[in-house]
């Protein structure tokens, strides 16, 4: 991923149900029993981990068993110190006590309870690109200190691509307009990941990767699911028994589930979306714009979905009066840059959503050459009495600055391409006049119907206009 470009916006959950989503994590709500237990006679080792001695007290205080039960509550216990709920006294004689974030998690806003569990959070992702204990232990060198090279590992290598795989996972999760809440096949987030753009059929050699890297996410989901991240549906242990199978990307739709699926959870798309931020990646989120001005919104959902564009839209209006509000946003649709059309459509989405107590806003634009269509379409559909015919020049102006919009929001879209057709068989002579429409984007929408015309004879008049179009404006 590129930080160059703004991600989709994402929806996010209300903060009070975040907090209490991140309370009730295994892991959190762990780490706060232990650190309530804490106390003068709790000590500690040399890196701040729980000291042995102390490990059956914590296993029993969190109702553990199993062969890992020690290494959760260590686990625990690690994230405690590391978000602020354990503090170390004293280092030396390695005594602790009840930290300060630990009183925020039942005086603090939820906001604060967040900004806990995110520290959880970081402290468990680091550890899910650490290799497995056992694989560490044999690396150990004579001087007791890890040979990562014996491991074919690279501490910063691995982080990179377990940041890199959420960072897809946000993605695919998110969407243009998606819901937030879609499952991703294991094998396919691999894929993103190892996959060449513009490769056809994968190589042996990149589906091993691939197969590969899907053993490591396994490990890794495994680590994060107890602190809320994800929902996560573990590979089948069947298909681990033989190591010679075909690699998993490989494997049929109907079998994928078997392969390992993946989704975020609301408490996951907050909290990757505030690592995004501190990377200083553009992760928008719905309601961003709601106390900006219009000009803001506008030109803030013009990169926006059309689900999510309605959305921020909605939240913008629900703070203003209907009629205020649609003075500002025509105000600010006006313009002849670049932008302009697509403010534009913005404005008339924004205004389909405001009810008739806007209607003076909109006979103010009447004469207006940039706002007088799209006021007479508002006031046609809600059956408003005495509206003017447009001009013919006022119509075609219009139908040029929407298919700009439309060429600006969605490129060479079937939509868009349906539309031109339309206009094209609606209009014999179309063309014929449409060059000379002032507006600043003729001969770039005439291009366009040219390129997505089906009809060689149409597509040629459209080439001629915009020809035509370009020889008029430098002239």
């Amino acid at each position: 991923m590129s930080d160059s470009s703004p991600l989709p916006p994402v929806r996010l959950h209300p903060e009070a149900e975040l907090a209490r989503a991140a309370l009730s994590t295994p892991l959190l709500s762990r780490a706060v029993r232990l650190a309530r237990w804490a106390g003068p006679g709790t000590r500690v080792d040399a890196g701040g981990g729980l000291a042995e001695e102390q490990l059956p007290a914590a296993v029993e205080l969190l109702g553990l068993s199993g062969d890992d039960a020690a290494a959760y509550a260590s686990e625990a216990w690690r994230v405690a110190v590391d978000a602020g709920l354990v503090e170390i006294v004293d280092e030396e004689a390695g005594t602790v006590r009840p930290g300060e974030e630990l009183e925020l998690l039942t005086g603090g806003s939820p906001r604060d309870v967040l900004t806990v569990w995110l520290a959880a959070l970081e402290t468990v992702i680091a550890d899910a690109a650490v290799p497995d204990l056992d694989d560490l232990v044999d690396a150990l060198d004579e001087g007791g200190e890890v040979d990562f090279s014996s491991l074919g590992w690279d501490p910063q290598t691995e982080a990179d691509f377990l940041d890199g795989v959420l960072g897809n996972l946000y993605l695919l999760t998110v969407g243009e307009d998606g819901p937030g809440d879609g499952t991703v096949p294991l094998p396919a987030l691999a894929a993103s990941m190892l996959v060449p753009d513009g490769m056809g059929e994968p190589t042996n050699d990149v589906l091993q990767q691939v197969s590969d890297a899907m053993m490591r996410l396994d490990d890794q989901f495994r680590v994060l699911e107890p602190v809320g991240l994800v929902d996560y549906r573990p590979v089948d242990e069947a298909l681990m028994a033989d190591t010679d199978e075909e690699p998993a990307a490989t494997v049929d739709d109907t079998d994928v589930a078997r392969y390992g699926m993946v989704r975020l959870t609301p408490l996951g798309v907050y909290g990757l979306r505030a690592r995004l931020l501190e990377a200083g990646f553009e992760a928008p989120a719905v309601g961003d714009l709601a106390d900006k001005g219009a000009d803001v919104l506008l030109d803030g959902t013009a990169r926006f979905g059309r689900f999510a564009a309605r959305a921020e839209t909605e939240q913008w209006l629900a703070r203003r009066e209907p009629l205020a509000a649609a003075r500002e946003l025509l105000a600010a649709a006006r313009g002849a840059d670049a932008g302009a059309p697509l403010r534009r459509l913005r404005c008339q989405q924004a205004l389909s959503l405001v009810g008739a107590e806007a209607e003076p806003a909109l006979r103010e634009v009447l004469d207006d050459p940039e706002l007088g269509g799209l006021a007479r379409v508002w006031l046609s559909e809600r059956g408003a009495a005495e509206v003017p015919a447009p001009s013919e020049d006022m119509v075609f102006w219009l139908t040029v600055d929407t298919l700009a919009a439309q060429l600006a929001a969605e490129g060479n879209s079937e939509e868009l391409q349906a539309l031109v057709e339309g206009l094209a068989a609606q209009h014999s002579g179309f063309f014929a006049a449409a060059w000379r429409v002032e507006h600043p984007a003729t001969a770039e929408v005439l291009d366009a119907m040219g390129r997505l015309h089906p009809d060689k004879k149409v597509a040629k008049q459209a080439r001629k206009a915009a020809f035509k179009a370009r020889s008029q404006h430098a002239g």
